[in-house]
């Protein structure tokens, strides 16, 4: 079916298309669930970050927790995580879980890496980072890591509520 409306001009525009952001979702977009392709592909992309850090954390040795070592740490709690993005991606893509969902989770992401990693407070400051390699080119590449995990979590928090905000407008 196609929709149409006439502006004040006389032109007759294209409805059937909702813009979201720069990007136009068509209806074909619905097996998509409720997020445009962006926003799954920066959760997609802070997820591999996330599991590249954690395997990170194992390669330098320090700060490892459960499963790893029989010891409970921030390490084992940061796991939680994992079944958070699963749940979310499946609520998203059968349309029962949105850009709400994905702004908590990824603010809350957001402000835990930086507490935990660059706060006054940090539990793993860049120096438990960087210093565990032998070669600091090595230590230097998973610090770098460690920044890309926060800034693209961060983005995907800001584009996240971006999207929460024009679906409540």
């Amino acid at each position: 079916m196609d929709e149409t409306t006439s502006s004040s001009h006389g032109r007759t525009e294209d409805t059937s298309a909702v813009r979201v952001g720069t990007e136009a979702a068509s209806p074909d977009d619905s097996k998509l669930g409720t997020l445009t392709p962006r926003a799954y592909l920066l959760f997609g992309v802070a997820t591999l970050l996330g599991l590249a850090h954690h395997l990170d954390h194992v390669i330098r040795g320090n700060h490892v927790g459960w499963p790893i070592t029989p010891d409970v740490n921030p390490f084992t709690y940061s796991l939680v995580i994992y079944p958070l993005v699963v749940f979310g991606f499946t609520l998203s893509l059968t349309g029962r879980a949105g850009s709400r969902y994905w702004t908590v989770v990824m603010t809350l992401g957001t402000g835990m890496l930086a507490f935990f990693h660059l706060s006054p407070w940090a539990v793993e400051p860049p120096g438990d980072v960087i210093l565990p390699y032998a070669n600091p080119l090595f230590g230097y590449v998973a610090f770098a890591l460690l920044l890309a995990l926060i800034g693209v979590v961060g983005v995907g928090a800001l584009y996240s509520a971006r999207l929460w905000v024009r679906e409540v407008a």
